[in-house]
């Protein structure tokens, strides 16, 4: 029988770029607000693949995103692998996600490509904010839906999602 995975905040996973490199991202919290989904951080640099990094340096270094998914479903089906954990998972209180109503699309009409209908809302929010247009710090704000882990790993190999969602300008 399998063994049940089980992730916890904290924990870092590693995520193959290519046949020479790979990226890693912790498992930062839970954001009730959105399906109580696992929220990641991403880091930016690449590593060799046959490098075995110190994982408390690699959680200090820059963040590339921040994303909602199911880390043990990436687990599971081979996007990525748990390597390690550590108790620093940063700052949580400034990361803003967004969302809107307008990315849906009915068969035969246009999608929208630019919303100004947004909301949105830090970790653990009680609810969504209508912002209407994204102005301010708001425009920073990532991408809020809880994406399946081959969104994850198409993001973190190029740095966009490879599906359309509207725009805000």
């Amino acid at each position: 029988m399998k063994k049940r995975v089980i992730t916890k905040i904290g924990d870092i996973f590693s995520v193959k770029v290519n046949e020479r490199k790979k990226k890693y991202f912790q498992l930062i919290a839970f954001d009730i607000t959105q399906l109580n989904s696992d929220v990641i951080r991403v880091f930016k640099e690449e590593f060799s693949t046959d490098e075995e990094p110190d994982l408390d340096q690699v959680v200090k270094g820059e963040v590339q995103f921040y994303a909602h998914c199911v880390t043990r479903a990436g687990i599971k089906f081979g996007f990525w692998e748990k390597v390690g954990k550590s108790k620093d998972i940063g700052k949580i209180g400034h990361i803003i996600f967004r969302d809107t109503e307008d990315y849906a699309t009915v068969r035969g009409e246009e999608p929208i490509t630019v919303s100004n209908n947004w909301y949105v809302w830090h970790i653990g929010d009680s609810d969504f904010t209508d912002v209407g247009k994204l102005k301010g710090e708001n425009r920073k704000a990532e991408i809020g839906i809880v994406f399946d882990p081959e969104s994850i790993v198409h993001r973190v190999k190029t740095g966009q999602y490879k599906w359309s969602y509207p725009d805000f300008e």
